[in-house]
């Protein structure tokens, strides 16, 4: 059976001063604190197991979520006593993951579907899948297109898209195989992983999605969604 792993653990200090009394997974956007949206995510996927790999402060979001039965959920804890990175966070669950699992952040915010990412994943046979958003940037500028040295087309301000990983990533159990203590998947695992010629899905999406990274990303987001709780009353 699918289970979940939240990573919980970070101390958040791109969003001080929000950060100095609450964990970054708590922090409210509407009446709500982040962490809930996330889980909310992983039951609508059907997957009701989940751990969350917690460190700073980890006091208030286990005294707030407890064991997860208000959430329909089954909420277990690891405590981190460091920093661990985000791989290597996962790495004290090993023997609890004995199935494909899920790993996500505990701070983004996503409608995307985490259910469809777990069946395309566990059709493709690979070792893992990650969850990549399609991110659009404008140039300020047109743009010349060549071929054997003469121009052959302009674009007027194009948009260059990127692939961005979302934080939310598929796994098959032997990825452990591939974890070393104070890993980060992005900068060391995945690497080793295709080092080895192991297979990395992508699933592209374009839903709505954002890492509440930074002060501005987090009032930006309660604004509007202050706006639209005002809109609602007026109705």
């Amino acid at each position: 059976m699918t289970k979940a792993i939240v990573l919980c653990g970070g101390k958040g200090t791109r969003l001080r001063p929000y950060t100095y009394t609450i964990p970054k997974p708590m922090l409210l956007i509407g009446k709500k604190p982040i962490l809930e949206y996330v889980l909310g995510s992983i039951k609508r996927a059907g997957i009701k197991d989940v751990y969350l790999a917690v460190g700073y402060l980890h006091e208030q979001i286990e005294g707030f979520f407890g064991d997860g039965s208000v959430l329909g959920l089954k909420l277990n804890y690891s405590v981190e006593k460091k920093e661990l990175g985000t791989a290597g966070s996962v790495l004290p669950l090993k023997s609890k993951m004995n199935d494909t699992f899920v790993v996500i952040m505990g701070d983004h915010l996503s409608n995307v579907d985490v259910g469809e990412i777990v069946k395309q994943h566990k059709k493709s046979g690979n070792i893992a899948t990650v969850a990549l958003a399609r991110k659009g940037i404008p140039l300020e500028y047109g743009v010349a297109e060549m071929e054997d040295g003469l121009v052959v087309r302009f674009r007027e301000k194009p948009i260059v898209e990127n692939l961005v990983n979302a934080g939310l990533y598929v796994f098959e159990p032997r990825i452990f195989d591939f974890i070393e203590e104070g890993d980060d998947f992005a900068s060391k695992v995945f690497p080793r992983l295709l080092a080895k010629k192991e297979r990395i899905g992508g699933y592209l999406f374009s839903d709505f999605w954002l890492d509440i990274g930074r002060t501005a990303d987090y009032e930006q987001i309660n604004q509007y969604i202050s706006i639209i709780e005002l809109v609602e009353r007026m109705k």
